[in-house]
């Protein structure tokens, strides 16, 4: 990008920066969802949060839909659809359970998109990642051994829901090349709000009028974790390595954990703490090695 005839650079403190605030408008959604499913149904409220956001990045799409082709179309529905399996099961997943577990068990992603790689197309699993996939087995044994329910359907949807969030991943990697990013992201955006209106309309009951609380939460959510942090993501992450983001993406459910304490007034047993431990070692220890060994490589 050009400005004035200069090159408009980014330096690397301002990438980690404000993908460390990405990480924090992330972890905000736990408990904004929370709070706005206190009036409006889990499936409803995704549908009218994505409708917003569509409606937010079409109108920051106003003079590119010139680009717009057949493949960009089908790519970003396919995108889209792996989107809206996530949220999907992101929304139940957190009605049903804290958002402090919510929050760890759908860092498994990062574990599960080198799983994802070795199912579908053979890739090797490192013995690092695996020692991790064995932290966060133990970590969710003591979940299920901690809490009222143990572990509950909304921790086995959250759960499911990091499956998907891989896949939306390995989707963007294996399907998306050098589209339009607004305009892809838009097309994503429209497909989980079909999928939600689609569901909303057959499983939800009907949207019944609700206050300033669930508006804002809604607002929030649909601006902040959604518009706001795919932008962000896509501007700065490029300028980090893949190592650095997924140690820096780790900090997401500390953010959401730090809200529930504090927001909701949430609270976890021993066993739940040390589960949620377990399980950040197990996504953050790979990272970490990863991140030492690019570093040695480099230097």
């Amino acid at each position: 990008m050009q400005a004035n005839g200069l090159k408009k650079t980014v330096t690397h403190r301002q990438a980690i920066f404000w993908m460390v605030i990405t990480t924090m408008l992330w972890g905000g959604s736990f408990v904004f969802n929370k709070i706005g499913f206190r009036e409006i149904p889990p499936i409803t409220f995704l549908f009218l949060r994505f409708s917003l956001a569509t409606t937010l990045m079409g109108m920051a799409s106003l003079g590119r839909f010139s680009r717009f082709n057949r493949k960009l179309l089908r790519n970003g529905i396919l995108v889209g659809l792996a989107l809206a399996a996530a949220n999907s099961t992101f929304v139940l997943g957190v009605s049903g359970t804290t958002v402090s577990r919510a929050g760890f068990l759908n860092n498994l992603f990062v574990l599960f998109v080198p799983l994802a790689c070795f199912v579908f197309w053979r890739e090797k699993v490192s013995r690092v990642t695996f020692a991790g996939m064995s932290l966060a087995v133990a970590g969710l044994f003591l979940l299920a051994r901690g809490g009222v329910e143990g572990f509950n359907r909304g921790d086995l949807l959250s759960t499911i829901c990091a499956f998907f969030i891989a896949l939306h991943i390995i989707a963007v990697s294996k399907l998306l090349e050098d589209e339009d990013i607004y305009l892809v992201t838009f097309v994503q955006f429209a497909t989980v709000t079909a999928c939600g209106g689609a569901l909303s309309f057959f499983f939800s009951p009907p949207v019944q009028p609700f206050g300033i609380v669930s508006a804002g939460a809604l607002l929030y959510c649909a601006v902040f974790p959604t518009v706001i942090c795919f932008t962000l993501q896509n501007t700065y992450q490029r300028y980090t390595t893949p190592a650095q983001a997924g140690l820096i993406y780790t900090l997401d459910p500390i953010w959401s954990m730090l809200g529930g304490l504090l927001l909701l007034g949430e609270r976890l047993n021993a066993a739940e703490w040390m589960g949620c431990t377990l399980i950040f070692l197990g996504v953050a220890l790979p990272l970490i090695i990863s991140r030492l060994l690019e570093r040695r490589y480099i230097t």
